[in-house]
């Protein structure tokens, strides 16, 4: 038997989430035909799936994710939200001084306007 190939998600130009109709069991030989639903981590994008893995695998330390993949923590914060919105989460109210740490990042601001920010003055 070939070897079995991930599911193509997310499927161009389709929003909705697959019906699946058959289960195979092959070395079993069994076959089950009917319609299931697959769950919200059978449907994450490769990416997502992908950060999911590494946050379980530090054990949910996202200081440690930022680390392993040399991102900044609100890049890191920004890809977690996503992944909790993917399953249907609604991520807690972003900090208010991620956006001014993104800016800083992107050079878009200075280290000094950022410092006046984050002191809100």
């Amino acid at each position: 038997m070939p070897q079995p190939l991930p599911l193509p998600l997310p499927f161009p130009g389709v929003q909705e989430a697959p019906l699946v109709t058959e289960l195979l069991f092959p070395e079993a030989g069994i076959t089950v035909r009917g319609e299931f639903l697959l769950n919200e981590f059978a449907t994450l994008t490769p990416d997502n799936l992908d950060f999911l893995r590494l946050y379980i695998k530090v054990r949910g330390n996202l200081k440690e994710v930022e680390r392993i993949l040399g991102l900044s923590y609100p890049t890191i914060r920004a890809r977690f939200d996503t992944l909790l919105r993917s399953i249907g989460y609604e991520p807690e109210a972003a900090d208010p001084r991620d956006e001014t740490l993104r800016l800083l990042e992107r050079g878009e601001i200075t280290p000094e306007e950022a410092t006046r920010r984050l002191k809100g003055k």
